[in-house]
Parts: C-alpha cells; sequence; structure tokens
C-alpha cells in the first residue's frame, strides 16, 4: 500500500503498521510475529543474501527494509546464519517488504522465510510501498519508527509515532558490548563447498584472535580458510588477556551501534595491542575502532551504505571492487592524522573505506571482505592479513 496519512486508513485493508518518528505512516500486511518493534529504518538494495543480511549482529536494533521486491525465494537454513554467537538479539528487529513473502524453491531450504521469522520473534511488514520508504530516507536521512502487527487491525497511531520519537536510537549506543560472545571460543568451521559442506580444519599456528564485536560466521570461516587457527574472544577482554591467548595476529570484528560508544573501551585495548606489533585487521566497525584507537573520529552518515552493490576503489592500484556494505557510521577521513594512510574509497560518496598504519602491520575496511557480491573481489583481503602474519 502506499503510505497515507491516518485519517485515510481503512481498517479492513491492514493488520500491520509502519510509523515512522516524524508521523508518515504506512500500512500493509503482517508477518512472523505479533507486537511491535522500534528501531532505526534502513533500505537494503541486495536482491539475495535475506537471511545473512537479518541474521547480521551489524543490524542489531534495525529494521530492515529491502528494496527487492521478491523475499524467501529460496527459504532458510541453519548454514546461513551469520552470528556466531548465540546472543538471542543480534540480528535485525524487523523486516520491510514490498511483496508478501514468496514460498521457498530451492534444494538447499529447510524452512520457509514466514515461519523462520515466527520462531525468531522478528516482526515483518509486507506490501508497503517501498520505494517511497527509500526515497524519504534518501531525503529525511535514516528514520526511527514502529512496526507494530496487529491481527485486530487496531493501532494508537499516535503512541506508536511517540514510541518512534522517544527511542534513544544508536548514536551513543554501544551495542557491542550487548552481544558479544560471554565466553572464548575456537573456531573450526571453513568456508562452503559445493555440493554444500562446510569443512573443518583444525590449524595449531598461526593463531588468530577475533576480538568479538559482532562477528559474523563467515569472517571466521575465511580465516580458517587460510589455514589458521582462530580463537572468538569477549569485547571486554583486556589486552592482557588477549596477549596471554599468544596470538600471532588480531582481527577486529564487525558489529553494531556507535562506534565511538564502543571506543571508550575499546581504544585502550587496540592500542596496547598496536604496542604488541601483532598484525592488525579491522572489518565495518573493526575499521572505524581502529581509525578512533589512532585518534581519528567518525560521524553518523544520513542513509548510511547497506548493500552488495556498492563500488569501492582501492588507491594504490586503481581496481575498483564490487563489495558489500552495512555501515551507518563513517570513518572521518579528514580526521586522520600523520602515520595513516587511506586505502579503500567509496565511488558512491567519496567516503573513507580503509586505512593502514604505516609502519605496523596493521590495515582495515570498511566494506566487508568475507561476503560474495563482486564475487569474490575482496577475498585477498584475507590473503593479505594471512601473508602479513606469516611475514611478522
Amino acid at each position: 500500500m502506499e503510505a497515507v496519512e491516518k485519517s485515510q486508513v481503512n481498517k479492513s485493508q491492514y493488520n500491520a503498521v509502519l510509523v515512522l518518528a516524524d508521523g508518515r505512516v504506512f500500512t500493509g500486511t503482517g508477518a512472523g510475529s505479533t507486537g511491535e518493534a522500534v528501531g532505526e529504518v534502513c533500505f537494503n538494495t541486495s536482491m539475495s543474501g535475506y537471511q545473512e543480511i537479518l541474521t547480521d549482529p551489524s543490524y542489531t536494533d534495525q529494521l530492515v527494509c529491502f528494496t527487492f521486491p521478491h523475499i524467501g525465494n529460496v527459504g532458510t537454513n541453519a548454514q546461513d546464519e551469520e552470528h556466531a554467537s548465540p546472543i538471542v538479539n543480534a540480528r535485525a528487529k524487523g523486516v520491510i517488504l514490498r511483496a508478501q513473502i514468496t514460498e521457498p524453491s530451492n534444494w538447499r531450504s529447510e524452512q520457509s522465510l514466514s515461519s523462520w521469522l515466527i520462531d525468531r520473534s522478528v516482526i515483518a511488514i509486507t506490501g508497503i510501498d517501498t520505494r517511497a520508504l527509500t526515497n524519504h530516507i534518501r531525503e529525511n536521512g535514516m528514520q526511527h519508527a514502529v512496526i507494530a502487527h496487529d491481527l485486530s487491525g487496531e493501532f494508537d497511531f499516535d503512541a506508536l509515532r511517540q514510541k518512534a520519537a522517544n527511542w534513544p536510537g544508536l548514536e551513543g549506543a554501544d551495542l557491542a558490548s550487548k552481544i558479544s560472545t560471554e565466553q572464548p571460543h575456537k573456531w573450526q568451521e571453513s568456508a562452503w563447498q559445493w555440493p554444500g559442506e562446510f569443512d573443518s580444519m583444525q590449524a595449531q599456528t598461526p593463531h588468530i584472535v577475533i576480538i568479538d564485536y559482532g562477528v559474523k560466521r563467515n569472517i571466521a570461516r575465511m580465516l580458517v580458510e587460510q589455514k589458521m587457527a582462530v580463537t572468538i574472544v569477549p569485547a571486554s577482554y583486556s589486552a592482557e588477556q588477549i596477549i596471554a591467548l599468544k596470538p600471532d595476529g588480531i582481527v577486529l570484528s564487525n558489529g553494531p551501534g556507535d562506534p565511538a560508544a564502543t571506543a571508550m573501551n575499546a581504544s585502550a585495548v587496540i592500542r596496547d595491542l598496536l604496542a604488541e606489533n601483532l598484525p592488525m585487521f579491522g572489518i565495518c566497525l573493526g575499521h572505524q575502532l581502529l581509525a578512533l584507537a589512532l585518534g581519528g573520529k567518525t560521524i553518523k552518515m544520513a542513509q548510511g551504505h547497506h548493500g552488495a552493490n556498492h563500488p569501492v576503489q582501492e588507491v594504490s592500484s586503481g581496481k575498483v571492487e564490487i563489495v558489500s556494505m552495512n555501515h551507518g557510521f563513517a570513518v572521518d577521513a579528514a580526521s586522520l592524522g600523520e602515520g595513516i594512510q587511506q586505502t579503500h574509497v567509496s565511488l558512491f560518496d567519496g567516503s573513507n573505506c580503509g586505512l593502514e598504519v604505516i609502519g605496523k602491520p596493521a590495515f582495515s575496511v570498511q566494506h566487508h571482505p568475507e561476503a560474495s557480491p563482486g564475487p569474490q573481489d575482496s577475498f585477498y583481503m584475507f590473503e593479505r592479513f594471512a601473508q602479513t602474519v606469516r611475514n611478522s
């Protein structure tokens, strides 16, 4: 349905609503769980990978609007879950769709998306004008909003708008500490291989420690694919605890929330690890945390980057990669001081997408090299990190 004013709503036509903090209302048909979900609305332009997107911990406290209309085609399966930690809320809070959820038709499907959403208590709204919503975000920025799904079709629009307006938002929110693993654990699963299997590798060295700010399983898998032993540790771990594990390299993982808030505790740890000259690789939030630890700044983006069609240029070679992105904050390139070199730049808006520390084996990227939109344009980043580790 189109976006409507509440005075125009015909209750017989809908049982779910999306109410923005600025008062705009979209009506549609509910899917998944009933109830209410409040969060920040962002749009994602990917045409596939909806399960990976919805289970990416970086989407914690966000409502994902898919610009591609047909979602559900390939169903869901246990292998495509992305959160590596068992924290229940480490995923998107709500789903916004143009068409009703498609019934699955794929040999890997184990469960329909509809029942998957119900099992995870995720609320969805279908049948709304996602193009209008996307344009609204482009013009006004990512909105605080509430998805409400009630089979009765009875909604208090003023109360829902107020709930969205009162939500504190992501700025200042240290979500990484809330969804990080509670205990350190080994990771041995490698990348997916035809005809649908994940191998288990048990390398002893080199040993990589991932600091879990919301790490995706495919990041850990890609490290194992480089024949490295992997340990995932909580975001609360001190530098001393990490060094005691005798790592040969450190990965700063992706994750949700405001990087400046997470950096209040993470920066000192990262600086201490840099002082040990340990090879370090940051991804997404990890990239932002590395920049902050080095004295840089981050900024909140108006609409963010969420999708699998983003062109990023490697500065040194001029090579353009098609990458997957998911971030609502960005490193302010102008804040990077001496000794820090920008390595990658977005060709959409010129924003910073990578850096390296001159004189130290440390580098990072804003995009997700473990994802496969190119399909493997950025896999070389893991090879580069593995080589850096082995040469150190």
